[in-house]
């Protein structure tokens, strides 16, 4: 096989080397990547509930957020930095350390669940956009809801449920595949638009009762023993907890640090995570003590506490707020879907099938399995336990990660051979054994074993937050052992 025609094989020009000219994102872009990646609805429910789990101790939270940002801007760092160097995606960095036949495969574990993920985010962005058009129709005329036709049901969905998603698919297919740079436009915009929105929201929540939030917030910063075992435990876990809802996107980081300008913005861009972290999460607070002051005209019990903007919404009779809080849920949702599941999986099919796959059909196919996913979804995924299946899927991220640093660290002493890791030829550094390399395999799959067990096994559980950084570690050694002699 001569060296062109294998370049071929495993070329397109979605997934070369960025070229160096093209390389303009700054720390302030990286900024607006993780606010993106924590102001969605279950980031925004996931923080707030970690305030009402641990009885609103602020103090314990915004620790453990500077503890989490710190552990995932690190290994932001470590797994980015090969592709922001090579200017090269995921799927081809995994080439050196999986073989050019076996970083499809491995690679194609992140797509699974970004497909799923992608089909199941676009339901909830459907669900919001039919609740808008709800609100405009009853407005118009109110008895229009009422006709047979509406309240025919298929799967779970009824009309406007369906003309929702369809919407929501047929809108994130045309807003994705516009390019690198809109892209990056559209992230700046939805970032700033969302903390606008959350200041809007809490200054039009808070109104007269202003006095009566930041009381309640006050007295719940708490700083009594803070060093206590019990407060130890609580901040070892909250740190784990959001340590492992960034822990997908670590593993695929290098899609977007690709594109940034040099090491120093990159770094500074994922330590950015922190000052995000920070923002949010008092906001998040915020708004969840306002709604329960402005509701209750008193602060309730924190069992009671509301932390889904969905159920805060809807407890607030007023349309006008509810429709700028669920315009805003839009594009905060939208652009999660984004950087989080259909980059991330589309650059797993152009490294999977070079040849066949370019951004418009693999984006076609990412929206057909897309709509298959959010159709499927209330019937019988939902209610199928495939949540669990998916975890055992993710068990693999942080194995995977384990291998790539050591690979491009301790094995390769952060050099790649830019040519042949896009060759098949058998001479090429990294065809390896018939185009794996096994010693990267059995690393991944030990690291595996190691983190699943933290899901499967009951006495573990415990431990199940810190999955990614065990199996990380395990195949971190193991490999590094294998492949360093």
């Amino acid at each position: 096989m001569s060296q062109e025609k294998a370049n071929i094989n495993l070329t397109n020009w979605d997934i070369v080397g960025v070229n160096p000219n093209d390389k303009n994102w700054t720390w302030g872009d990286m900024f607006c990547f993780w606010a993106i990646n924590i102001q969605s609805l279950i980031g925004f429910s996931l923080v707030a509930s970690l305030y009402l789990v641990y009885d609103l101790n602020i103090l314990i939270v915004f620790t453990a957020c500077l503890l989490a940002g710190l552990l995932v801007a690190f290994f932001s760092n470590m797994v980015g930095s090969p592709s922001q160097k090579y200017g090269l995606p995921f799927p081809v960095i995994l080439r050196s350390s999986f073989g050019v036949g076996g970083a499809r495969y491995v690679a194609l574990l992140r797509g699974i669940v970004g497909i799923f993920m992608f089909g199941v985010q676009t339901f909830f962005i459907s669900k919001s956009i039919g609740y808008l058009i709800r609100i405009f129709i009853f407005n118009i005329n109110d008895t229009i809801l009422d006709h047979e036709i509406l309240l025919s049901f298929l799967m779970g969905m009824d009309l406007i449920d369906w003309f929702s998603f369809v919407a929501a698919l047929i809108l994130q297919f045309y807003l994705f595949k516009q390019g690198q740079n809109f892209i990056k436009s559209i992230l700046n915009f939805s970032a700033w638009f969302v903390y606008l929105g959350i200041l809007i929201f809490i200054i039009i929540l808070a109104g007269e009762n202003s006095k009566e939030i930041i009381s309640a917030f006050m007295l719940s910063a708490k700083t009594e023993n803070f060093i206590s075992s019990e407060n130890l435990i609580a901040l070892v876990s909250i740190t784990g907890t959001l340590f492992a809802y960034f822990s997908i996107v670590i593993l695929n980081i290098g899609d977007f640090s690709r594109y940034i300008k040099n090491t120093s913005e990159n770094h500074k861009g994922n330590y950015s995570l922190i000052i995000n972290l920070i923002i949010f999460s008092f906001t998040s607070v915020f708004i969840v003590l306002g709604a329960d002051i402005v509701m209750a005209k008193q602060f309730l019990e924190v069992e009671q506490l509301l932390t889904n903007p969905k159920d805060i919404i809807g407890k607030i009779d007023n349309n006008y707020l509810t429709i700028i809080a669920i315009s805003f849920i839009l594009v905060a949702s939208g652009s999660t879907n984004l950087i989080a599941n259909y980059i991330p999986t589309q650059n797993t099919l152009l490294n999977f099938l070079p040849k066949s796959f370019d951004k418009t059909n693999s984006g076609l196919l990412i929206i057909i399995l897309g709509l298959i996913v959010g159709a499927l979804w209330l019937p019988i995924l939902s209610q199928s336990g495939i949540l669990s299946i998916i975890d055992t899927v993710g068990s693999f991220f942080g194995p995977i990660a384990g291998v790539i640093i050591a690979d491009y660290y301790l094995i390769k002493n952060k050099q790649f051979i830019s040519k042949d890791i896009f060759s098949d030829s058998k001479s090429a550094a990294y065809f390896y054994s018939n185009g794996w390399q096994i010693k990267g395999v059995y690393s991944m799959f030990i690291g595996f074993i190691f983190a699943a067990s933290t899901i499967w096994n009951v006495e573990l559980r415990f431990l199940q937050t810190f999955a990614w950084l065990i199996g990380a570690f395990v195949s971190y050694i193991t490999y590094y052992l294998l492949a360093s002699d």
